[in-house]
């Protein structure tokens, strides 16, 4: 397909340029180019000097109906949200080199535009439908168009405010923009769109923005802010896989001490929380700070010794 829309797109290639474009060898792009003339595609070479591959009166197939829309859809396949092998995604990376000229960008632009992290926020189960303006968010975003975005916070007041969107996150069941505003980048909760209109406007995209490491700052920042307590202690290694089990990413585990135990760092919501399920590690951990969270767990020792001692 991809040595196809080669062809369409240029009037004659040579094996060493679909070899060079599609990352495969020139052998590998002969014997495509022989299989679309045994398969029926009207293409014959030319040989000697400026000779190469054309299609026969500069021919068209049906993939040249691909309208945008069906590129962007098919090249949102090959994007990091895809649950597509590597091979398929490989693949359509190498297809949409070949794409005609109108439908590369935002076929390109598809393909980076979406963010899927699996890892809920909190302890909801609730599976809510796609939101309401996710489409067309997405649509900007490939488009590269800003936006006018009416906006409800958790306050329940309503803006309106102009916004490049630059990606889409799906976070657990939450959907998120992540876009620039005149206060810098921020993020939106989808569901709390109440309103987008294009302005036609080119989005001015950062040189050096990308998505995934993007999501990866904003999450980092969240989860601190919703688990704002950092303990540090020293495990003994067997324990690190109980510690795995029952804190899961809230778990850092660093380097091995002089002694043998290895230096972790996990994260709680409060103090008296954290500790209380820290308390019942005290075989395997040995926490080293905060102050607060030590001296929470010595008070609990004490209480426990007093009743069950």
């Amino acid at each position: 397909m991809a040595v196809l829309l080669l062809l369409q797109r240029r009037e004659q290639v040579t094996a060493a340029e679909v070899a060079r474009e599609l990352e495969v060898s020139e052998r590998t792009a002969r014997r495509d180019l022989d299989a679309l003339a045994m398969a029926g595609v009207p293409v014959y070479s030319v040989q000697g000097r400026g000779g190469g591959w054309r299609l026969v009166g500069g021919a068209r197939t049906d993939l040249s109906g691909l309208t945008a829309g069906e590129a962007r859809a098919l090249f949102l396949v090959a994007g990091p949200a895809s649950a597509a092998t590597p091979a398929v995604k490989a693949a359509l990376r190498k297809l949409v080199r070949a794409l005609p000229e109108p439908f590369r960008v935002q076929a390109e632009a598809a393909a980076s535009s979406l963010i899927v992290d699996p890892e809920r926020w909190g302890s909801s189960r609730v599976e809510p439908r796609p939101p309401q303006f996710l489409d067309e968010l997405q649509d900007a975003v490939i488009r590269g168009v800003q936006v006018r975005l009416g906006y409800v916070d958790r306050g329940g007041a309503e803006t309106e405010r102009t916004v490049q969107p630059l990606g889409i996150v799906a976070k657990g069941p939450s959907w998120y923009l992540v876009g620039g505003t005149e206060a810098g980048r921020r993020t939106f909760r989808i569901d709390r769109v109440s309103s987008v209109e294009p302005t036609g406007d080119p989005v001015r995209r950062p040189e050096d923005f990308d998505l995934a490491e993007s999501w990866r700052e904003i999450a980092d920042e969240v989860d601190r802010k919703r688990m704002p307590v950092e303990v540090q202690g020293l495990c003994v290694p067997e324990g690190i896989g109980v510690l795995r089990m029952g804190l899961g990413e809230r778990l850092q585990v660093g380097g091995a001490t002089a002694d043998g135990r290895v230096e972790v760092v996990i994260r709680g919501q409060d103090e008296y929380v954290t500790a209380g399920e820290l308390s019942g590690l005290v075989e395997w951990l040995e926490v080293t700070g905060p102050p607060g969270v030590r001296a929470r767990l010595a008070s609990m020792g004490k209480a426990l010794v007093e009743r069950y001692g």
